[in-house]
């Protein structure tokens, strides 16, 4: 029997199953990626965020607030890279993906799944990113018309595993996820 990094099926599942524990389980490292974008500046950006749902075989979702910065980089080249470091399995996750921005009735069941704690995130005032006079010259007042969904459409991963043996794998939606060895 081989071990899950042996494989081209192996790898590709065990990216599944990795994101499927960072939704399930809130101490998994999985469960708040690096999600960077393009500035409509042309800049990098990159912020840590929370992964909300995943959706195989291709898709996840995350949830921001509509004022947010990331939503304009978005608007402006609607692409996004995620980047995931599991040192307890010694695997780096490297996605990249289409975004949807989703909005209004569109994201109403996504909404009454959110906890009334967490729906502190969306309704801050000022805006999220905006100058304030001081550190807590802020308020936090729930408001779904400020929450929205970023859908994701995975279109690529890059897959590595650092065990004895490095491996190395990128997947595409072009190939319907086959995969490809590359090296580390």
């Amino acid at each position: 029997m081989s071990e899950w990094f042996e494989t081209l099926g192996g790898m590709h599942a065990r990216v599944w199953d990795t994101l499927a524990q960072g939704v399930a389980d809130a101490d998994h490292p999985a469960r708040y990626p690096t999600f960077a974008t393009v500035a409509p500046d042309g800049a990098p950006e990159a912020r840590t965020v929370v992964l909300r749902v995943i959706d195989r075989p291709d898709n996840l979702r995350i949830f921001t607030d509509i004022y947010s910065y990331k939503i304009r980089s978005l608007q402006a080249h609607p692409q996004a890279a995620l980047h995931i470091w599991d040192a307890g399995q010694s695997l780096q996750i490297r996605i990249l993906a289409h975004v949807d921005i989703l909005t209004g009735a569109a994201v109403g069941a996504d909404w009454d799944g959110v906890p009334d704690h967490s729906r502190q995130s969306y309704g801050t005032k000022p805006a999220p990113g905006r100058p304030i006079a001081d550190a807590l010259a802020y308020s936090k007042d729930p408001d779904p018309a400020t929450f929205a969904v970023l859908d994701c459409r995975v279109m690529a991963m890059d897959v590595v595993h650092l065990g004895r043996d490095h491996r190395r794998a990128s997947f595409s939606r072009d190939d319907d996820w086959a995969g490809q060895w590359l090296s580390p």
